[in-house]
């Protein structure tokens, strides 16, 4: 059995919440989530004691307990992405294969320091948003794309990475610039590439809207992706395949330009129709 850790904010989030059920779904007794630690208590919510006795795990006093204890680990605090330079910094430089939730850092230079520390220390990790591995993307050709449209639910600061990891992922973190073109609450943006590559990316709220995306080629052609679907199970699947194997699925500098994108993306925000360099 493969023992995995977890490190959160608080535990009381909907990936802890979740994780445990879908690896063991996934893979039956060969992993377990076996040692937790928690910064905190959610306020208002359920403790870090009741988390684990909920899903029978062994509570640790300090993030250097579970690193010890546990064969690999996964970093989570996903709706708290400022505490990831703390949290990652005794895992990443253990040697053991970690993954780093969603969202990886709050800017690119701070994603470049995460990364420069795991490197120094050899050790496996990555982070990505689970729609990389949507299982329309797998048959995609990725040679000869020069323009992208995407559209999604939510809005840019909390949704923007399920539709940015897609686009990075066919269209390489060769990113240049961002600019904002939206209009009230229903935020866009265009994504500039090398060679004058663009992607635009739009949201549209809670109004019904799904992942989709329309990808066109330098020759004429177009593929129409009309959703995203079992990104989640694929995800579970390549993640324990991770633990299992060290193979990573997201490469460091895709990591690093999610996070330049998104960082650009909040400037552009107040700025519309200027251009912001990634």
């Amino acid at each position: 059995m493969i023992k995995i850790g977890f490190i959160d904010y608080f535990l009381d989030e909907w990936h802890a919440l979740n994780y445990p059920k879908f690896i063991k779904e996934a893979f039956g007794d060969e992993f377990k989530v076996a040692y937790a630690y928690a910064e905190m208590d959610k306020p208002g919510g359920m403790t870090t004691d009741e988390w684990c006795k909920q899903f029978d795990v062994e509570r640790c006093d300090t993030i250097a307990e579970v690193v010890e204890k546990s064969d690999c680990i996964i970093v989570l605090s996903p709706d708290n992405p400022e505490r990831h330079p703390d949290l990652c910094r005794e895992p990443l430089a253990s040697g053991k294969r970690v993954y780093v939730d969603k969202t990886f850092a709050l800017s690119k230079e701070i994603a470049k320091q995460i990364v420069e520390h795991g490197e120094k220390h050899n050790t496996p990790f990555f982070s990505t948003s689970a729609l990389r591995f949507s299982s329309e993307l797998a048959d995609i050709k990725r040679e000869g794309i020069c323009f992208i449209n995407s559209r999604g639910p939510g809005n840019f600061d909390t949704y923007a990475i399920h539709q940015i990891e897609p686009i990075v992922v066919l269209m390489g973190s060769e990113v240049e610039r961002i600019m904002s073109v939206g209009s009230g609450k229903y935020e866009s943006m265009v994504i500039e590439f090398s060679n004058g590559r663009r992607a635009v990316m739009s949201h549209y709220g809670w109004t019904g809207v799904d992942f989709e995306m329309i990808v066109n080629y330098e020759d004429g052609s177009t593929v129409k992706i009309p959703q995203m679907s079992d990104y989640f199970p694929n995800f579970i699947k390549a993640l324990c395949t991770f633990f299992k194997t060290g193979e990573t699925f997201a490469e460091h500098d895709e990591m690093i330009s999610v996070m330049g994108i998104i960082e650009a993306g909040n400037k552009a925000l107040n700025t519309p129709s200027e251009w912001v360099e990634v």
